[in-house]
């Protein structure tokens, strides 16, 4: 089994390359579970999947300096925008596919941290319609 450490992960919003900003990424999906048991199932519990729903979480290093990543983010707030992620910044392939889609920037926190902290940035945005997986 091949084994990978996160060097150089793509982070793209709004058609923007935000990898250079970025220092965590996580991409969730998941599908809801409907319980349709009924005493057919001789008390076993049957589900079926429902609606799917994801969310992309990203943790940014603040920059306010004009046409960094506060001056970036801030226009986006209450809009819903393409995203694109992968494991390397390289080419979309077999070993390095990509995952896109829609999502709402629901939220901004330009100040989060303590005496000392690094200026960061952790966001969470849901999904809006299908996650696509791409190998070419």
């Amino acid at each position: 089994m091949a084994k990978m450490v996160l060097l150089a992960a793509y982070v793209s919003l709004n058609g923007t390359d935000l990898s250079e900003y970025t220092r965590k990424a996580e991409l969730t999906v998941e599908v809801e579970d409907k319980d349709v048991t009924t005493y057919a199932s001789l008390g076993w519990k049957e589900v079926l999947g429902g609606l799917k729903s994801g969310e992309l979480s990203l943790e940014f290093l603040q920059d306010v300096a004009a046409t960094e990543i506060d001056s970036i983010m801030w226009p986006l707030l209450g809009t819903v925008v393409p995203f694109a992620v992968r494991l390397d910044s390289s080419a979309v392939g077999t070993s390095n596919p990509q995952w896109s889609g829609n999502v709402l920037i629901n939220g901004w926190n330009p100040i989060e941290g303590g005496v000392g902290d690094e200026a960061a940035v952790s966001v969470g945005y849901p999904t809006s319609g299908a996650v696509a997986r791409a190998t070419s």
